[in-house]
Order: structure tokens, then C-alpha cells, then sequence
């Protein structure tokens, strides 16, 4: 069972991460259009979804994640408030003291550093005693994105390990995935 979240602002110089509302659709539908966040991350659901419908569908579970029990961040300018990318943190404390993380940057503002900068900010937060005091924090990804490894590791997150056939791609297709993890314990990047 998940617990109730309540939402969370972290403010970063150029960039606020802060809970999704309706009003980015438009930036969220930009980035669905994307094919490698459709490929990697946007979801069976989503990509079944006709492509004018698919942001709002995206959303349906985001706007409300934190009633759900995931810290699910818009990652946005701080000047303009547009979306650049998202963060997630799911699964938390299904396990004890754990959780999942997911995320995606749009095309636009890819080669800025500014997913593993989000990254690293909402990994403190879940590990500090006044965030979700977690312990420790798991991502995955398919070998053949390696943007997405780069990601990780500059945010932190070890490799521990080669998952075999682990991702299914909405084609079927299966890809070896990388396991990361960081620690509250861990040294900070």
C-alpha cells in the first residue's frame, strides 16, 4: 500500500522541480512527440494512445501522483515555468526505505547536465529525514540507451549489475538493462 505525499518544490538556480498540473500539457505533448521518450519511457498505455490525446493521458497519472504515494516532478525553467524534463519516485517504500526512479528530458534541453542535476536534487530530498527518508534508490535502463547511463552515473547511481532481456520495448523487443542504485550512505556527487 502506498502512503499519501505531500508535494514538494526543489528550487536549483535555472530550474524548479515541482508537481505537474494540467497546465503543461502542451510541454508534455512536445515531448511525447520525441520518439526516444516514446521508446524508453513513455509507456504502453500512452504510446496506444492517439498522439493528439497522448499528453493528457501521460498526465492523468502524474498531476495526481502524490495522492498516490510518487513524488513525481515537473522538472521547468525557473524563469518561464516550462517543462523540461521529469523526475520520478515511485514504488516508495514498497520495500523498506526504497524506491524506484524514473525520468526523461525532452529533446530541447538535452546535453545541459540538467537531467543528472534533477536527478541528484530529488535523490537528497528522498534521502533526507525531512523528505521521504529513504535509504536507498533504483533505476534501470536498456543497455542501448546510454544517454540514460550517462544520466545515472553522473547523478550518483553505481552500477550494480546486467539484467538480462529485462526491458520489453512496445514493439516486444527485449534489451539487457543496467541496474543503479544510490545510498543515503553514499559519498555525494
Amino acid at each position: 500500500m502506498s502512503r499519501l505525499l505531500q508535494p514538494h518544490r526543489i528550487e536549483l538556480d535555472d530550474l524548479v522541480l515541482r508537481p505537474f498540473v494540467w497546465t503543461d500539457e502542451p510541454a508534455v505533448a512536445e515531448a511525447l512527440r520525441d520518439p526516444g521518450i516514446l521508446r524508453w519511457t513513455a509507456g504502453t498505455a500512452v504510446i496506444r494512445t492517439p498522439a493528439e490525446q497522448r499528453a493528457k493521458r501521460w498526465l492523468e497519472r502524474r498531476v495526481d501522483g502524490w495522492l498516490r504515494g510518487n513524488a513525481v516532478f515537473a522538472v521547468a525553467d525557473a524563469a518561464s515555468d516550462y517543462v523540461l524534463a521529469t523526475v520520478s519516485i515511485r514504488e516508495v517504500s514498497r520495500l523498506p526505505d526504497q524506491a524506484v526512479v524514473a525520468y526523461w528530458v525532452s529533446p530541447a534541453a538535452r546535453g545541459r547536465g540538467l537531467a543528472a542535476r534533477a536527478l541528484d536534487a530529488a535523490a537528497r530530498w528522498s534521502f533526507a529525514k525531512d523528505g521521504l527518508g529513504l535509504h536507498r534508490l533504483s533505476l534501470d535502463h536498456a543497455l542501448v540507451n546510454e544517454g540514460s547511463c550517462r544520466v545515472a552515473t553522473r547523478a550518483g547511481f553505481q552500477l550494480e549489475g546486467t539484467m538480462r532481456e529485462f526491458f520489453v520495448e512496445p514493439t516486444g523487443e527485449r534489451h539487457d538493462s543496467h541496474l543503479h542504485a544510490r545510498l543515503a550512505t553514499d559519498p555525494v556527487v
